[in-house]
């Protein structure tokens, strides 16, 4: 049986490879002991090309057509096999067809964060990810480093390596480009660019090359997120009295949109107005004195304890009648005195105010 797959081989010797799609880079034809006829024909099709391959020599390569195999095609493997004058069949060599389509997304991401420093946060940690094209650029590089004695070789097998080049160089080209952390988004394009410019010769040293590379996405921090989340979050509040308001109208739209809603309905319209009603209150303090004087801190006052005054040039209160009627009698309120309270039209004299005048009554001579 060995003896026919012998003849059959010096008699016909069609070389070639019908790929099957796969992600097969590098396949070797199968021979009989490697043997290859003179003007055996050799096709190469599209987006392949074959390299020979003696005694672990690289020789010749075939770009994609139809070759028929004699000395003139072949001057390398001629001189290593020392044919002057042409060859007599059989002649050993391997053939290693090459697929030089292009291997598309292919992952590459940041196994640990990054570490830079950024002129707004200072030293922080980066994650990042995205993707690459590859294609065989240099089938008789290729074979040479990567080949071996396999007889096929699939982009698994390069896969870890090429993701390996692209993440080591991609620290060096985000630190060096010096793009503020919050810029980074907007510069994916730019730092994809730069980082394919920079793999290229490590790509090449493998006979590869990268077609396209993106960079899709470089994630900061979880804490930087959150303080970020809540920068946003003040901004859009912005002022609480008009949020406020906002709040309110929202509730009574939806209370007038569902008049059947019930006691919840009511109960949101309710909860809505009263904080509108809180915030507006805490939005709009006491006025200032004409003079001098801060604005009065805290919670609201108590029932009955409504009116500020104006006591050494600093605000006082909140104070019920009582207490106005006690200060007047100690002579330390009088006519002239300013005072305020929520919902008055700025401060005003207590003698003008007719509610206060009789607490100065209480007042000894």
């Amino acid at each position: 049986m060995a003896f026919l797959y012998k003849l059959k081989g010096e008699l016909v010797d069609i070389i070639e490879w019908n790929e099957d799609g796969s992600d097969t880079v590098v396949w070797r034809f199968p021979r009989y002991q490697d043997e290859i006829k003179n003007g055996a024909q050799l096709t190469v099709r599209p987006g392949q090309a074959a390299v020979f391959v003696n005694e672990g020599n690289v020789a010749d390569v075939f770009q994609p057509g139809l070759h028929t195999l004699h000395t003139r095609n072949l001057p390398i493997l001629s001189t290593l096999k020392g044919w002057k004058y042409g060859f007599d069949s059989p002649f050993k060599a391997e053939v290693y067809f090459v697929s030089t389509r292009q291997f598309t997304d292919l992952k590459w991401g940041t196994k640990n964060p990054v570490m830079l420093h950024d002129a707004e946060f200072g030293p922080m940690r980066l994650r990042a990810f995205g993707s690459f094209v590859a294609k065989a650029h240099d089938p008789h590089k290729l074979v040479e480093q990567l080949a071996g004695t396999s007889p096929t070789f699939g982009v698994e097998d390069i896969r870890e390596q090429l993701r390996n080049v692209v993440v080591s160089h991609f620290a060096d080209v985000l630190a060096s480009s010096k793009i503020p952390a919050l810029n980074l988004a907007a510069s994916y394009d730019d730092l994809a660019a730069r980082l394919a410019k920079v793999i290229e010769p490590d790509f090449a040293r493998f006979g590869f090359a990268a077609t396209q590379l993106l960079v899709e996405n470089i994630s900061l921090p979880e804490e930087v997120e959150r303080a970020l989340d809540k920068r946003t979050s003040m901004g859009v509040v912005g002022n609480l009295d008009q949020f406020a308001r906002f709040q309110a109208a929202q509730a009574m739209e939806d209370a007038a949109r569902n008049p059947g809603g019930g006691a919840g309905s009511i109960l949101g319209l309710g909860v809505g107005l009263g904080l509108a009603g809180q915030l507006a209150g805490a939005a709009q303090p006491a006025p200032p004195l004409p003079a001098r004087g801060g604005q009065p801190g805290g919670p609201p006052p108590l029932p009955g304890k409504e009116w500020w005054i104006a006591l050494d040039g600093q605000q006082s209160g909140p104070h019920d009648l009582a207490g106005l009627a006690t200060l007047a009698a100690a002579g330390r309120l009088d006519a002239a005195t300013l005072a305020w309270k929520d919902g008055q039209q700025g401060w005003q004299p207590v003698g003008a105010i007719a509610e206060l005048r009789a607490v100065l009554g209480a007042r000894t001579e």
